[in-house]
């Protein structure tokens, strides 16, 4: 038995959903960056896995993957340095919580 494309896109549908399901109940905004993160990374293994099985001499799904991770590591950034600032001024990462209009 081989692994074939189907393989690849049943793992990118179930990592997408656990990130989603992640996002969408999770109550502290690292769960909810780290969900996000799985997100991507669901995207990126359909995106390398469509590359490899229908143009396989074309390095486009890699190169898009590369871009895909840089923009990750850059909001991951961003989100961590918002969550501290926030959590500075109001000792929670409770996403409920956080109210930003409220001093």
């Amino acid at each position: 038995m081989s692994v074939g494309l189907e393989h690849y896109l049943l793992l990118s549908a179930i990592l997408f959903s656990i990130g989603l399901y992640g996002a969408l109940v999770k109550r502290s905004a690292i769960v909810i960056l780290m969900s996000i993160e799985i997100m991507l990374v669901a995207v990126s293994i359909a995106m390398v896995a469509f590359s490899r099985y229908i143009v396989p001499l074309l390095l486009t799904g890699q190169v898009f993957v590369i871009f895909i991770m840089v923009v990750a590591a850059a909001e991951a950034a961003v989100g961590l340095a918002i969550i501290i600032a926030i959590y500075r001024s109001r000792e929670t990462i409770d996403a409920t919580k956080i109210d930003l209009m409220k001093w």
